[in-house]
Parts: structure tokens; C-alpha cells; sequence
């Protein structure tokens, strides 16, 4: 890999070559039914990914949005922890590996990655793409069962992304319990929806019992300020849209937003947001309104006006997901 070139472009450029002699029609059909089926209730021991076509397409059609949204978490985590970077890396449940590159775009380097997953076709897969980015070319692709049953080796980071919504209640505490166990800091990203929410508030919930401090999104390790069932904290990634995106979901505009909802937490000290945005900023004239939670435990809504000088015009750069204020 060019060091010039970054592991996104690089990732785009492999999920491209891809899709290489496979019929579009084709690689569309798979997409539309796997969407309709991958994020159902399938026992883990009955992989829909069941052959290399499948897999590929919808690596090609997936993968990026699982990068942006993994990648955008990965980075408030380590706003948080600048001093520190993991010496090894844990994906449970990672498929084709797309947090993998998430990892080596927010930390430059190799190191041990372990990539973990049921399907196997999935892991041969994410192999065969790991091969375009030299950090990752050493990286270990092993089959196993997520739930109950799981082991991890110490490890300071482990990745769990779009996983906890495909286990039943007592494997998505078991997977908790078990990277907290084993891990120096635990990342978990899932679908932005209410319920995707909920998952990961309880495993947020775990993650401090277990004695970590929670460094992002939260400016605190209390109790999440908002009243169940009233809302959901959530973010959003731009995905450039590729030629399959746009054949599958129809519609002209280059890019998608990916909606998830995340907590990223540690056994060491952090430094939280002094606050986070909570919603996208909402500019009028002479004016920038900031929904924020904040480390009182509560959310509240600030006003930034021109008489604020540089601060309003840091607003008006703010966005949804960022520290406020920014840093100095």
C-alpha cells in the first residue's frame, strides 16, 4: 500500500476489484436479499453469508458505511486517549474485517489483529481484502462462536460492531462480559436506531460495573441523561456511495449518512468531551444552537451568538458529534 494513499481509499479501491466479472444484476439481487435477511434473528451457527459471491457483494455494499461509522467512534476514542494507542486488537464478530481498517485508519501501524466470526466464508474474505493493506497482511481470521461460549486472549483493544443485534439477550451479556474480561478498552458500535441504542446503553451499563471509565461519546460515566423511550443517542458518517449503493438504493447523490450509536470505554484514565454535541447544529441568522450533553448529567441547548466572537464561529464549524467547546 502507497503510504500516500489512506486505508479508506485503499479499502475502496479492494472492495471495488471485488465485484470484478460479477454481473451487477447479480451483486444487487445478493445485496437486496442479504439486507432483508443478515440483520434478522439467524442463530449464529446458521451463517447467511454462505458463499464468496454473497460475501463479496455485500462486503462491497456494506463494508464502507461499517468503516465511516466505526472509524468516526474509533476517533472521539482517541480525542479522548491521546496519549494512548493499542498494542493489539480484538474484532468480535468482524466478518470481512471492516473494523480492522477502521482501527489502522485512527492508529498508522501494525500490530496483533484477531479477527473473529462464524461465517467463514466472510473471514476468507476479509483475508483476501486485508492482503491490499500491509498492516494488516499478518492479521489472524479465525472462526468462532459469539455468545456464551467465547474466549478472548488479553488484549488491549477489542471491536464489537453491528454484532450485539444479532444475539440473543444472554450472548450479548456473555460477549460484554467476556471483552471486558480480556480487554484494556472496548469499542461497541450499533445500528443509530432506538433499539440499537438500547443495546448498547446496557452494554454501556456493563462496561461500568466491569470498572471501566467510559471516554466517548458520554462527558461522564453516570447514568445516560435521556429518558428512556423519550429519544436515542445517535450519530452519523458520510459513506461515499459507490455504483452498487446507488444501483441497489436507487437515488443520484454521491454519498449516504450511516446513522450509529456507540460507546467506547477504558480500564485507564481518559479525558472525556468537556461536552458533546448531541444533534446536528441548527445555524440561523447571527446564531448557532447547540443540543449538548454535558457532564452534569444532563442535556441541555446553548445559544452562540456573533458577540461570542470566535466561539460562534467555531459553532458554525461544529457538528454533530463534536466536543464542544473545541479544543484550544
Amino acid at each position: 500500500m502507497n503510504l500516500s494513499v489512506s486505508p479508506a481509499e485503499t479499502l475502496r479501491t479492494a472492495l471495488g476489484e471485488l465485484l470484478d466479472g460479477l454481473p451487477p444484476k447479480q451483486a444487487g439481487q445478493a445485496v437486496e436479499r442479504l439486507i432483508a435477511n443478515y440483520r434478522g434473528a439467524t442463530p449464529t451457527d446458521a451463517p447467511i453469508l454462505r458463499d464468496r459471491a454473497d460475501v463479496a457483494a455485500y462486503a462491497a455494499y456494506r463494508m464502507p458505511a461499517t468503516f465511516e461509522a466505526v472509524r468516526s467512534a474509533l476517533e472521539s476514542f482517541a480525542d479522548a486517549v491521546p496519549q494512548w494507542s493499542p498494542g493489539s486488537h480484538v474484532d468480535v464478530g468482524g466478518g470481512t474485517g471492516a473494523a480492522t481498517w477502521a482501527v489502522n485508519s485512527t492508529w498508522a501501524g501494525p500490530r496483533p489483529v484477531t479477527v473473529l466470526d462464524w461465517a467463514e466464508p466472510a473471514l476468507a474474505l476479509g483475508r483476501e481484502i486485508a492482503a491490499a493493506n500491509p498492516a494488516l497482511r499478518g492479521a489472524r481470521w479465525q472462526r468462532a462462536r459469539i455468545g456464551t461460549a467465547l474466549t478472548l486472549d488479553p488484549t488491549d483493544l477489542v471491536t464489537v460492531s453491528y454484532v450485539l443485534n444479532e444475539l440473543a439477550a444472554p450472548d450479548r451479556a456473555a460477549l460484554v462480559d467476556t471483552a471486558a474480561s480480556a480487554a484494556q478498552a472496548v469499542v461497541i458500535v450499533e445500528p443509530g436506531t432506538p433499539d440499537g441504542y438500547a443495546r448498547v446503553i446496557e452494554a454501556r451499563d456493563r462496561l461500568i460495573a466491569a470498572g471501566f471509565r467510559v471516554a466517548a461519546p458520554c462527558p461522564h460515566s453516570a447514568a445516560c441523561p435521556i429518558v428512556p423511550g423519550t429519544d436515542w443517542c445517535h450519530f452519523s458518517a458520510r459513506v461515499s456511495r459507490s455504483s452498487l449503493h446507488r444501483q441497489v438504493k436507487g437515488g443520484s447523490l454521491p454519498y449516504e449518512d450511516e446513522k450509529f450509536s456507540y460507546v467506547a470505554a477504558a480500564r485507564f484514565p481518559v479525558t472525556p468531551a468537556a461536552s458533546r454535541v448531541v444533534r446536528r447544529p441548527q445555524i440561523r441568522k447571527g446564531q448557532v444552537l447547540l443540543d449538548l450533553c454535558e457532564p452534569e448529567e444532563r442535556l441541555s441547548r446553548t445559544t452562540v451568538t456573533k458577540r461570542h466572537g470566535e466561539l460562534y464561529r467555531a459553532a458554525r464549524d461544529a457538528d454533530w458529534g463534536d466536543t464542544w467547546p473545541p479544543a484550544p
